[in-house]
């Protein structure tokens, strides 16, 4: 059978070891290719590296909410926008433990940890270092979003155990002073940088529906992949209009749109775990189907995200079943 030009370039993608800097020409060849194609050939790449029934099950807890300082066009806790939200202090460390025993009880295998901050302040740190502590002994992978981190700080938590850092680049380098003015591309890329210098993994995805071309998704993507080393965890979420927000009234993103990234981000970073993040309570259970046949085997569980609302662990175990996925067992630690 004669192969296109496109799926040649493909099949050498994903049959080369050591693969080279991806670009944006390749990557976008990837996704323009006829919506069947695309999926199977991420299909492909998944199973050649995960277990395609196996869904990692995470927990996301608001440990600071409100009252952040930075302007992400997106967010409800900018203090730059009348979203309502009512700004907190950081939660006490038992009611954050609390709280990751119940995620451990229904399932979650890693318990992520987000404040509404520029970046932490170092009075702050030992509060947060005895999180990790904590969480850590329950047997649960640790995973936490505080903004920017020194190098310093990345080395405090990575002595603590830390075992992901949560830090979106959100979108593509050239859309990006359209979302956010108060800190640029470079600072989140070099947050990246410090937590993987500090022996951290890294989980860094972006978000759809803001207002960026195709070519801005692609780009972000390219991005992910040609980091020293591509995130373990690639969150792909979809925008959530916050009312009184920069982007309260943004078009929504088309889920066949949708679907063709999710499936680019499983062939450019096959290692890596995909997560539906935020917004899948807008997304039809066909629509999730589609995104986890695609190659999406991540998400968060609960009927919260931060301060956005999730599918209940009761709609997850029914669309589960539907499609035979089971929540990924946690590796042991070696």
């Amino acid at each position: 059978m004669r192969l296109e030009t496109s799926e040649l370039i493909l099949q050498d993608h994903i049959e080369e070891v050591g693969m080279p800097q991806q670009t944006i020409e390749n990557a976008s060849i990837i996704y323009n290719l006829p919506f069947n194609d695309l999926i199977f050939r991420a299909q492909t790449v998944h199973r050649a590296n995960f277990d395609p029934n196996a869904i990692q099950m995470s927990r996301l807890l608001s440990i600071k909410t409100g009252g952040c300082p930075e302007d992400c066009g997106y967010c409800s806790q900018s203090a730059h926008y009348p979203t309502g939200l009512k700004a907190s202090k950081l939660m006490e460390v038992e009611r954050v433990l609390a709280e990751a025993r119940k995620a451990k009880e229904a399932g979650a295998t890693r318990y992520c940890m987000g404040a509404a901050w520029r970046s932490p302040k170092d009075r702050d740190m030992d509060q947060v270092v005895a999180m990790v502590h904590g969480v850590k002994a329950l047997g649960m992978e640790t995973c936490m979003t505080l903004g920017m981190l020194t190098p310093a700080q990345s080395a405090s938590l990575a002595d603590a155990g830390l075992d992901y850092y949560n830090h979106n680049v959100d979108t593509s380098e050239r859309f990006y002073s359209e979302i956010i003015g108060t800190r640029s591309f470079a600072d989140r890329l070099e947050t990246l940088s410090n937590v993987r210098d500090a022996g951290i993994k890294v989980c860094a995805g972006g978000i759809l529906g803001m207002g960026e071309t195709v070519e801005d998704r692609i780009s972000m993507l390219v991005t992910l992949a040609n980091l020293p080393v591509p995130p373990e965890s690639v969150p792909i979420n979809m925008l959530i209009p916050i009312p009184g927000s920069k982007l309260a009234n943004a078009e929504p993103v088309d889920p066949i749109d949708f679907v063709r990234t999710i499936a680019l981000a499983r062939i450019l970073m096959p290692m890596s775990h995909v997560r539906l993040s935020a917004g899948r309570t807008e997304m039809s259970d066909e629509m999730q189907a589609l995104c986890f046949f695609a190659g999406a085997n991540s998400i968060f569980v609960g009927d919260t995200l931060l301060t956005a609302d999730n599918p209940g662990e009761d709609h997850d175990g029914a669309l589960f079943r539907r499609l035979g996925l089971r929540p990924m067992e946690l590796e042991p630690a070696r």
